[in-house]
């Protein structure tokens, strides 16, 4: 049975690295914990949690796409790039490998990032996926990296968020007056309202 250990990372794309660290690192307040780069690209890793990451490629010429609802289709630009799960061992990475050799769907070679192994493949709808295993003693979240050859100036500052970058806020919500509102999905948790 293959053991699934969350996401390890969902790979998102960027034409400017210096504002996404700015709102990934320093105002959601995720660690950046590894960042790798060379002439042409950049690719910057975020911790979400102590399992999983959202990580950016930075080329050049991305150009961030129209603002869009929630779960609406789109055409013409986007921002996905794949969805990473990871997987405790090598033996759940090329078991992996060997059921999808198995059923004719296309499946990469196990790749060495580093700190990662990982395969490549799609889902029925076209998704890109990628199945990752980290490798022993090199987690990035328990002791961030710089390998990129030219990192972008924000990043320079380190790993850490530093809040003070953005306004503070000067007055936070009391509680008296949070409201949550309802949104697609919570009658299936809450129920429906009688009228």
């Amino acid at each position: 049975m293959i053991q699934y250990s969350g996401v390890n990372h969902l790979a998102m794309a960027t034409g400017n690295m210096d504002d996404t660290i700015r709102f990934w690192r320093d105002l959601l307040g995720m660690r950046m914990v590894a960042g790798m780069g060379q002439p042409g690209y950049r690719h910057y890793f975020f911790e979400i949690s102590d399992r999983d990451m959202i990580a950016f490629f930075e080329w050049p010429g991305i150009v961030p796409s129209p603002e869009k609802e929630h779960g609406r289709p789109v055409s013409g630009p986007f921002m996905f790039d794949h969805v990473s799960f990871g997987v405790k061992n090598d033996d759940n990475l090329w078991a992996l490998k060997d059921r999808l050799t198995a059923t004719g769907i296309w499946v990469s070679e196990v790749i060495d990032h580093g700190f990662i192994h990982s395969i490549y493949t799609f889902d029925p709808n076209g998704i890109p996926i990628e199945f990752s295993r980290p490798v022993d003693n090199l987690d990035p979240r328990s002791t961030p990296f710089m390998a990129d050859r030219d990192p972008v100036k924000t990043a320079l500052e380190g790993s850490e968020p530093q809040y003070e970058k953005w306004p503070v806020v000067a007055r936070p919500t009391p509680k008296e007056e949070r409201t949550v509102y309802p949104g697609a999905g919570s009658e299936l948790f809450h129920g429906k309202k009688k009228e």
